[in-house]
C-alpha cells in the first residue's frame, strides 16, 4: 500500500519539482475565479499595498492613543510635597505684598502744598542746607536747553551725558530764555523765585554793570546761599531777598524786566501771581515766564491722568497747574499788555528730566556715602522724576513760554 501511494504522490506532483523535499514544494494555487458584481461590492476597499483600509485605520489610532500614553508619562510633573507648594505660594504672596507696599509708598506724594504753611519755601530750605541738589543741579533749579543737533547725537541720555554738560544745558536755557524775550540790556531786572541765584548772576553778568538784578523767594536758605556765591564770583549787581511774589513790596513800574523761570508752578493764585508781575513792570518793559504746564482742555482728562497729575500737584509742593494758553490769558486779561506770545519748548527741554537721573548714575558717590535716609530721598526724586518725564512725553505736560510787552 505504502508503494502504492508513492506512486499516487508522483505522479501528481509536477515534473520541475520532481527529486525535490516535499516541505519545498509548494502547492500550485487553483485559478482564481470571477467574483459577480454583488461579491465586489461588499469585499472591504484595500489601499495600495493592499491592507485594508478600516485596519489601517485602527492600527494608526492603537498607535496614536499608545504614543499619547507614552508622552503623557514622560511628561508627567513628580507629585509636589504639600509644604513645598504651602511655602512656594506664602513666597509669591509675600513678594506681591511687597512690591504693593514699595508702589504704595512712591506713588502717596510726601511733600504736599500746605496754603499759608510756607511749604515751597520750607522745601526749599531742606534742599539748599542738604547740598545734593546743587552738587547735581548746579546754581540753576530748572531744565536745560538742548539743540536739535544736540539731541540728535543722543544729548541726555545714558550713553550721551558726554555730548552735553547737564549743568552747561541749564546756562544755555537761560540765554535761549533771554533771546526769547527780546529784552536788550536792561536797567533793572526782577528774578521772582530766584533760587540760589543761577540765573540772577548769569543776567548780571550778560548785561553788564549797567544792570542790577533782584531775586525774590521764599527760602531764607536761599538768599544766603545765592548772596555767598554771588560774593564768591564777584557779581556785585546781583542782589536777594525773602519776598512773597503774590503781594511784592516794590512799588508799581519798578523793572525793565520782569523773569520767572519755574516758579509760576508753586503760585496758589496765579492769577494773582501774573497780575503782580505786570504791576512792577515799567511801561515799555518786557515780561517772561517759564513755567511747567498741563495741556489745554478739551478733551477733558481721563481719569488715569487726573491721578498722574494729582501725583505730581503735591509731590513738590505745587497747589496746581495750569495751561500756556490760559497764562497768556491772564497776562492778556490785565489789559496792560501791548502785545503778547506763547510756545511750547517741550521739545528742547524734554531730556533734561532723565538727564539729571543718569548724571546721578555716572557719579552716585555723594549718595551712597549720604547715608539710608538720603538713599530714600533720592529713590523718591528719581521716581518723581521719570513720572515727570512721561507726563511731558505724553503730552498731558506742556514746557510753556510766555511774554509779553507792556504798554
Amino acid at each position: 500500500e505504502e508503494v502504492a501511494m508513492d506512486e499516487v504522490r508522483a505522479r501528481a506532483t509536477p515534473r520541475r519539482h520532481r527529486g525535490r523535499h516535499p516541505r519545498a514544494v509548494a502547492e500550485t494555487p487553483p485559478a482564481p475565479r470571477a467574483l459577480s458584481i454583488e461579491e465586489l461590492s461588499a469585499r472591504p476597499r484595500s489601499n495600495a499595498r493592499g491592507a485594508v483600509v478600516g485596519d489601517v485605520a485602527s492600527a494608526k489610532t492603537r498607535t496614536s492613543a499608545r504614543r499619547a500614553s507614552e508622552g503623557a508619562s514622560a511628561n508627567a510633573t513628580p507629585r509636589t510635597p504639600s509644604w513645598a507648594t504651602t511655602e512656594n505660594a506664602a513666597i509669591a504672596l509675600g513678594a506681591l505684598a511687597v512690591g504693593r507696599g514699595i508702589k504704595y509708598v512712591f506713588d502717596t506724594p510726601s511733600r504736599t502744598y500746605v496754603d499759608g504753611a510756607n511749604t515751597v519755601g520750607t522745601e526749599y530750605d531742606a534742599w539748599t542746607e542738604e547740598g545734593i541738589l546743587e552738587y547735581y543741579w548746579g546754581e540753576h533749579i530748572h531744565l536745560g536747553w538742548y539743540s536739535d543737533e544736540e539731541l540728535a547725537k543722543g544729548a541726555g541720555t545714558l550713553l550721551g551725558c558726554k555730548v552735553k554738560d547737564f549743568i552747561q544745558a541749564k546756562f544755555d536755557f537761560v540765554d535761549e530764555m533771554a533771546d526769547w524775550s527780546e529784552a536788550d540790556k536792561p536797567a533793572k531786572v526782577l528774578d521772582v523765585g530766584c533760587g540760589i541765584g543761577g540765573t540772577s548772576r548769569h543776567l548780571a553778568k550778560r548785561f553788564g554793570q549797567g544792570t542790577s538784578v533782584t531775586g525774590i523767594t521764599l527760602s531764607p536758605n536761599q538768599v544766603k546761599r545765592a548772596t555767598e556765591l554771588a560774593a564768591e564770583q564777584g557779581v556785585p549787581n546781583a542782589k536777594f531777598q525773602v519776598m512773597n511774589a503774590l503781594a511784592m513790596e516794590f512799588e508799581d513800574d519798578t523793572f525793565d524786566l520782569v523773569w520767572a523761570c519755574e516758579s509760576g508752578e508753586h503760585m496758589p493764585d496765579k492769577k494773582k501771581y501774573v497780575e503782580e508781575m505786570v504791576r512792577v513792570l515799567k511801561p515799555g518793559g518786557k515780561i517772561v515766564i517759564a513755567t511747567w504746564c498741563q495741556r489745554e482742555t478739551p478733551p477733558e482728562f481721563t481719569e488715569k491722568e487726573k491721578s498722574n497729575l494729582q501725583f505730581l500737584y503735591e509731590e513738590w509742593a505745587h497747589p496746581y497747574f495750569i495751561s500756556y494758553e490760559e497764562y497768556e490769558r491772564l497776562l492778556q486779561g490785565t489789559g496792560a499788555m501791548a502785545r503778547t506770545g506763547s510756545e511750547n519748548w517741550v521739545k528742547n527741554t524734554l531730556v533734561s528730566w532723565r538727564h539729571s537721573i543718569w548724571v546721578g548714575v555716572w557719579d552716585p558717590w555723594p549718595v551712597v556715602f549720604a547715608g539710608p535716609r538720603q538713599w530714600y530721598k533720592v529713590v523718591r526724586e528719581i521716581v518723581t522724576l521719570e513720572r515727570m518725564a512721561r507726563a511731558f512725553e505724553s503730552g498731558l505736560m506742556t514746557y510753556g513760554m510766555i511774554k509779553g510787552t507792556k504798554k
